[in-house]
């Protein structure tokens, strides 16, 4: 007989209970901590379904050698094409693997410490840290139909923006058409509450503005 011991109910609830907290907390530290630019909130929502599907498996299948071996090779013949474009997302999603892996394997207590742990080390590292964190950022200003007396106050306006947002800015591209107006920045900010609110201020002066932005770092060299 190559069943082992059968799955507790009781104990299945409890973990799973404690892994939605748990990763109620993990998503909420990655939107308060996170340097990720795009995306926080959508990508943390998958959280605690991580979480919660593995901690599910890995009871059912410690339960079972036979469900255990049929799930490698169930796995073998999965691919995930999601891409992972920053290496701090890939960290979160081990984060959550393990404590499902942990809670599934009822180290409720051990798992407990050591995620709550590792989410306090790495609050301390990013709060030190927050006030030396510069990133460099290629943003992107567009404008379409906009009159010929307006181009001369379009770039000064926006200057003046950046100056009051930014730590530090520099004009790298500028299109002035008939009609349309292009304007490609490097700017420096600290932390993203910055760009959010220079983007804020850019639409609230500018309501027809389309606003591109990329992590200068995500640029491959040539």
């Amino acid at each position: 007989n190559i069943d082992q011991a059968p799955l507790s109910l009781n104990s299945l609830l409890i973990n799973l209970a404690v892994g939605l907290i748990v990763s109620v907390l993990i998503k909420i530290h990655y939107r308060r901590f996170g340097s990720t630019i795009t995306n926080r909130e959508e990508f943390s929502n998958i959280f605690p379904f991580i979480v919660l599907t593995t901690t599910l498996i890995i009871s059912v299948v410690k339960s079972s050698l036979a469900l255990s071996l049929g799930l490698v090779g169930a796995l073998s013949i999965v691919r995930f094409r999601t891409p992972i474009k920053e290496p701090e997302e890939l960290a979160y999603l081990f984060i959550c693997i393990a404590t499902g892996l942990g809670f599934g394997a009822n180290q409720t207590v051990l798992t407990l410490v050591a995620v709550l742990f590792i989410l306090i080390s790495v609050s301390l590292i990013k709060f030190k840290s927050k006030n030396k964190v510069e990133k460099d950022m290629y943003l992107t200003i567009e404008l379409s139909e906009i009159k010929d007396l307006e181009k001369d106050k379009i770039s000064k306006k926006i200057n003046i923006i950046l100056s009051e947002e930014v730590k530090k800015f520099d004009l790298r591209q500028l299109d002035v058409k008939k009609d349309f107006f292009q304007a490609t920045y490097i700017i420096a900010i600290d932390d993203v509450g910055m760009l959010e609110k220079t983007i804020a201020k850019l639409n609230m002066s500018f309501p027809e503005i389309s606003i591109n932005y990329i992590d200068q770092n995500q640029v491959p060299s040539i």
